[in-house]
């Protein structure tokens, strides 16, 4: 199959317009720094669609949720129980403030979260105070099982809807179920500004903490006074405009990001794969990535270490790796699945928790080549799902006939 002329991304950024226009004005009135009419639009735009009290923009996802890790008083040495099956950034603002990541399994359900391991997770690490949740690749978590959980255990609740802005979770949008939640406009999210976040809160005393601590931390005086440690991650007005620009297009992005789903869905319905996975009755996602995961008995042989795959092309079946190869032949980009924090090398001795417990040695066991436990149980989700699982070419601005070659020669994959 010829490849593409002009490349088919991942996930790029859609303008419109109007970004252009804010940012003009932003120009052209000087206000260029880290105040303006459109820092203050966004974080009421960012307020009315998610359902939030206050917002605070920020320069990105990261620093919104380090300021949540913050806001959440975790000290050196304190276990935060997190998502395991993510990106890095929904973990390392713990370790920005000294906190140990414990990791939790995902579920097969929504590749989220498994609640049923985070009960198992307070269990094992009964001093744990704080919890972090990400909505993978624009699906929520079992949003209600979760902060029942938390609830029980007197946890509080970080969010990280980075992914998920749009989505709902039984009628509620993601980014309402944390005690502070986060959502993201980098340049690959639904709506971008090139970059920027907001940190969403109902509470004014720490929305008022996250401004001051985000602006250096500066006191009120007519001089320069710091009192305690400050950073400079606040969103500047010139960024701010494209994400003012771009809001208005978010259910335009989401319908698009569904229908891609959607196609990918109907393209693959006769091969021994399936689509990220979702509850009807339970939510509806953003869409946000497509991706493929590959049923256990049609995988070829693959192997990865921390550098390269390789694998064996088998007929009738396939694996990850084959398929983003063969993506990439048609100038295409596609990805892996988010590879678990627990084995990922810098956090590899953190602790890691599965709904039957400790997950360290079901990992070792996985990795070693077997598929299942003595108990007929998957040695870890997250493990499993990203052995078999990627993430296919998912850009709104992809014509039909363009994923439908990127359909065929994923199909070609299974001959």
């Amino acid at each position: 199959m010829e490849p593409f002329a002009k490349k088919v991304w991942l996930a790029s950024p859609t303008m419109h317009g109007p970004e252009l226009e804010y940012v003009r004005q932003a120009y052209e009135s000087n206000w260029m720094s880290t105040v303006g009419e459109n820092i203050n639009e966004i974080e009421r735009l960012a307020c009315e669609r998610v359902g939030r009290g206050y917002a605070v923009g920020l320069t990105c996802g990261t620093a919104a949720l380090h300021m949540a890790v913050k806001l959440a008083g975790v000290k050196p040495g304190d276990e935060v129980l997190c998502s395991d099956m993510t990106f890095d950034a929904t973990v390392n603002p713990v370790v920005y403030e000294g906190g140990v990541p414990v990791f939790v399994d995902s579920e097969y359900e929504t590749w989220n979260m498994d609640p049923i391991a985070l009960e198992k997770a307070f269990e094992l690490h009964p001093k744990a105070r704080v919890v972090v949740v990400a909505h993978l690749y624009g699906t929520p978590a079992k949003c209600n099982e979760i902060r029942r959980v938390c609830d029980e255990h007197g946890a509080i609740l970080i969010e990280d809807a980075a992914e998920s802005l749009g989505a709902t979770y039984k009628g509620r949008e993601t980014g309402t179920f944390g005690d502070y939640s986060v959502i993201s406009f980098n340049g690959n999210k639904i709506i971008t500004g090139s970059s920027g976040g907001c940190l969403l809160t109902d509470s004014e005393e720490a929305a008022n903490k996250v401004r001051k601590w985000s602006t250096q931390a500066r006191e009120a005086a007519s001089w320069y006074q710091h009192e305690e440690l400050g950073y400079n991650y606040r969103m500047s007005n010139v960024i701010a405009g494209v994400v003012r620009g771009q809001f208005p297009y978010l259910e335009k992005h989401i319908a698009q990001k569904k229908a891609i789903w959607e196609r990918y869905r109907d393209g693959f319905s006769d091969l021994p794969a399936s689509m990220n996975p979702f509850d009807p009755a339970e939510c509806e996602p953003n869409f946000w990535l497509s991706c493929l995961i590959i049923d256990p008995a049609a995988m070829c042989r693959q192997v990865r270490d921390d550098h390269e795959a390789l694998y064996v092309s088998e007929p009738g079946k396939s694996c990850p790796t084959e398929i983003l190869e063969a993506i990439s032949a048609l100038n295409a980009e596609g990805r892996p699945i988010w590879k678990p924090m627990h084995l990922q090398p810098i956090y590899r001795m953190n602790a890691f928790v599965t709904r039957e417990g400790n997950g360290r040695a079901r990992t070792n066991a996985y990795i070693s080549g077997g598929a299942m436990g003595a108990d007929g149980m998957p040695f870890d989700v997250g493990a499993d799902v990203f052995h078999r699982g990627l993430c296919l070419p998912s850009d709104n601005k992809m014509e039909p006939w363009q994923q439908d070659r990127i359909i065929e020669a994923v199909r070609r994959c299974f001959e």
